[in-house]
């Protein structure tokens, strides 16, 4: 019965991730057994502002539990969000707000991004973190993207 919930809780959890494009990766360490451990490059494109990219390298563990999805990744992770074409906002932004996370445990532990709008320079700051349920980790990348000053940036009020 244990195990069953816990299948249901991963199966809820993973389908609540959100698929970043696979850019390339390279191996770090061999295993014997499983694939080898790596470092990832993924590329998100903010939802709410057209012509923006983040790109993220992060750990993605290997072996025999990381072939099995069952491996926690290590939360050290690396951003940087660029113009990728011209940028534009279909509706006014919050100050704040996360706009991608991704799960790199079974259970519990997330790699989150989130956006925050600097507007006394006109620009868009992404912070990228990961949390756990109980824990989690300081380390911490962050980018930011400038925005034409012919463009201003919509802000919720």
């Amino acid at each position: 019965m244990k195990l069953q919930i816990l299948a249901c809780a991963a199966l809820t959890l993973c389908s609540t991730t959100v698929f970043a494009e696979h850019i390339g990766s390279v191996d770090t360490a061999f295993k014997l057994i499983g694939p080898d451990h790596k470092v990832v490059v993924e590329a998100y494109d903010d939802p709410k502002v057209a012509g923006v990219t983040c790109y993220v390298s992060r750990a993605k563990t290997g072996g025999i539990s990381g072939g099995l999805g069952l491996a926690e990744d290590k939360a050290e992770a690396s951003i940087a969000c660029r113009q990728v074409g011209p940028v534009s906002f279909p509706a006014p932004l919050k100050q704040q707000e996360e706009v991608f996370n991704q799960s790199l445990s079974i259970l519990f532990k997330k790699l989150r991004i989130v956006r925050m709008v600097d507007q006394k320079r006109n620009a868009l700051v992404y912070l990228t973190y990961s949390d756990k349920l109980i824990d989690g980790s300081p380390q911490n990348g962050v980018t930011a993207v400038p925005v034409d000053r012919n463009t201003l940036i919509p802000v919720k009020k």
